[in-house]
This record gives structure tokens, C-alpha cells and sequence, in this order.
């Protein structure tokens, strides 16, 4: 795929959904996501798919999908989601109260999803989803405290939640049902889904329009609640075009085309998290999904999977960075080298001697710093 030809592609495409289904068609049995193994690194795995400088790598115990998968992912829950926003019944939906959801609708106002997910092929495809159906997403990140995600559900009025079947939580794994704090406390229902139910689960119900040929487009595609660093979080409503601008902005000075491979790490919580998801899959990229609780144990770990992986571009905050730093530079990252193109810092101040020391460490890499995006997203 050439870059000029990835451009032109991207620059006649009305929505995320439409760009997305363009992707996925145009290489349907290329790998989209990989979900790494906890015991990924070369030392203890053996790479199963390498065959080309181009190809992705993947290791033995990796969970892989091609891009038709996704797209057939997404299609199937996106009808289910459409079914259920408009009253019907799904026997995987736990409810505070007997009965269907509420089809009530403001004009141009969309009903708000939450997604209760760590990073995962499950979190993509619900995200998908919910802009597929001409709806909204809002991120619930599992590690947040019950008290900040209560109240953000009380405050955003969502409509529905989904979740992954299995949570992972401070001390266990637990099974989502009608009995969890979030049904009870929340007083919303949940929807609970699979990538292998999603994808064995067919709902052949009737097509739906694209959000971009809506008559009465929504007036925002996601909600996100800031850190409250500096006060109370407040909610921030995001505009389709404001994501679309700024993936298009970022493909246009440093594009991708098709061959790369992202990770995506970044906390649910931030909206850089959808700057990788949607760098990888809006090109054609392979995006890599590091095991949560590998990461949650040892942090330091993202420097195995920016090693073992190839790892074009990497989105992180400048205080991790400095705590990378002292391993990046008593390791052997030549892989890390040649392969990171693309450095992006947000979050925070980035300080000039951090800067100094990464652009030492790693002189062939770009470095780009962004911050507030949250914040300033809407009006990109």
C-alpha cells in the first residue's frame, strides 16, 4: 500500500464507520489486533507468523484477528446494540428493572453507551459499534474507583454498559451479573459480550444507515470525563469531526500506510487511546494489545513488547517516559531503534531535559508533544 494512495483514500471519507469498513474490506485477512500473552517475550515464546519484513509479528501464545473479523465483529453487535437501544429484549442484558430500555431521544442528541473494558479486542469493537449506530460512547475505565464511576453513570445518564464477560478487579476475576455494584448502585443496564459470542451470534436485522447519512447528525460521538487534576472531572462531549481532524491532521504530517504496528496502552481515560486504536485500524495497521494485568504488575514491561513487536509509534505520558528511561538506557534497544518512528507525548509538561535525553537515546525517532487534548478535542 503506498502512502500517496492511503492519503487519497482517506481524504474522501465522511465518517470514522465509513472509513473503518473501507479499511477492512480493502484487507480483509490482514491481521488487525493482536492480544498479546502474558508470557509474550522471545526468550520463552516462539514467532508462528513472520513471513514477510511487512508481516506483523506474532508469537505462539498470541491471540490474533484479521480485519475481516473486526468487520464482522462490529456489524453483528452494532445490530444487536440497535435492536436493544430500540426496546428490544436480549438475554445477555442484566437490568436493574424488568423490561426494555427506554427509545426516548432528544433531538440530535445521541444515547450515551458507557464501556466498562481494559484495553481489548472487545473495547475496539464496542467503540465500533456504538459510532456505527449513529450513537455515543463513554469510557469506564475498570481501574477508576467505584465511587468516581457511579457517580460518572449517574451524571452522564447512559443508557446502556458494556462490559467484557470476565473483569479483572484488585484482587480476583469475577463474572458480570445481576447481583454487581455497577447494576445495583448504577441503576443502568448491562449488556455483557465476547468477541467469540459477537462474532458466533448473527442479528439479521434490517440495515442501518451510516451516521453521515443521517438527516439530523448527532451533535457529539463521545463523552469523557477529565482527570480532575485540577478540581471536579467534567464531562467533555466530542464531536466525529473532532477525532476525523485530528487523525487526519497527524496522517498527513507523519502518515501511515498500512505496514506499521501500534500498541495500544494508554488508559481508556484519555482520549490519546483513540488516536491508536484509530491510527491503526483507519489504515490498515496492525495494533498490538499488551496483557493489562502484565503492564499493572511491571510497567517497565512496555520496553519487552516495544522490543519484541516492532513497534512503530508509542503514545505515552512524559512521566512514564522518565521512568522508562533508565532501562531504556542500560538495555539493548536497537530493535527499539529502528523500528519506533514516531514518539508522541501528552498528558503532561514535557520538560526539555527528559526531551534531550530521549532524543539521545533515540535519534532516529520523531518526537511530538500534545497536551490537554481532552480538554481541546471538540474543537479540532
Amino acid at each position: 500500500m503506498e502512502k500517496d494512495n492511503n492519503k487519497n483514500d482517506l481524504s474522501c471519507c465522511c465518517c470514522i464507520s465509513h472509513i473503518f469498513y473501507k479499511s477492512a474490506t480493502k484487507n480483509p485477512n490482514k491481521i488487525a489486533v493482536i492480544h498479546a500473552s502474558r508470557h509474550h517475550t522471545t526468550k520463552s515464546s516462539t514467532v508462528i507468523h513472520h513471513h514477510h519484513d511487512d508481516d506483523p509479528v506474532v508469537y505462539e501464545d498470541d491471540t490474533r484477528f484479521t480485519y475481516s473479523q473486526i468487520l464482522q465483529a462490529v456489524d453483528s453487535l452494532t445490530r444487536r446494540l440497535h435492536f436493544i437501544l430500540h426496546g428490544g429484549l436480549d438475554s445477555s442484558l442484566f437490568t436493574s428493572s424488568p423490561g426494555p430500555i427506554s427509545s426516548d431521544q432528544s433531538a440530535n442528541a445521541p444515547r450515551i453507551v458507557g464501556i466498562y473494558m481494559v484495553p481489548s479486542v472487545e473495547y475496539i469493537i464496542s467503540v465500533l459499534s456504538v459510532m456505527r449506530c449513529g450513537e455515543a460512547f463513554m469510557p469506564l475505565d475498570p481501574s477508576w474507583p467505584k465511587e468516581r464511576i457511579l457517580s460518572v453513570v449517574s451524571s452522564s445518564a447512559v443508557s446502556l454498559i458494556l462490559c467484557d464477560s470476565i473483569l479483572s478487579d484488585e484482587n480476583s476475576s469475577h463474572q458480570i451479573d445481576k447481583t454487581h455494584w455497577l447494576i445495583d448502585g448504577g441503576g443502568c443496564s448491562i449488556l455483557v459480550i465476547s468477541m467469540e459470542t459477537v462474532l458466533n451470534k448473527h442479528f439479521a436485522h434490517p440495515s442501518l444507515l451510516w451516521p453521515c447519512g443521517n438527516k439530523k447528525p448527532r451533535s457529539f460521538c463521545y463523552l469523557m470525563y477529565t482527570s480532575g487534576s485540577t478540581g471536579k472531572p467534567k464531562g467533555v462531549c466530542g464531536t466525529e469531526q473532532g477525532l476525523l481532524n485530528r487523525f487526519l491532521w497527524l496522517q498527513d504530517i507523519y502518515p501511515l500506510c498500512g505496514e506499521e504496528t501500534l500498541l495500544f496502552k494508554t488508559s481508556i481515560g484519555f482520549i490519546d487511546h483513540l488516536q491508536e486504536i484509530l491510527g491503526a485500524l483507519l489504515t490498515s495497521c496492525t495494533l498490538v494489545i499488551p496483557s493489562f494485568n502484565v503492564l499493572k504488575e511491571n510497567i517497565l514491561s512496555i520496553t519487552d513488547y516495544l522490543q519484541d513487536y516492532s513497534i512503530n509509534r508509542l503514545v505515552a505520558v512524559p512521566s512514564l517516559m522518565r521512568i522508562l528511561l533508565p532501562k531504556l538506557q542500560s538495555s539493548p534497544i536497537m530493535m527499539i531503534q529502528t523500528s519506533l518512528k514516531l514518539l508522541i507525548l501528552s498528558g503532561e509538561i514535557l520538560h526539555l531535559s527528559l526531551w534531550n535525553s530521549l532524543a539521545k537515546l533515540l535519534p532516529d525517532t520523531d518526537i511530538l508533544n500534545l497536551y490537554g487534548s481532552t480538554e481541546v478535542s471538540r474543537r479540532l
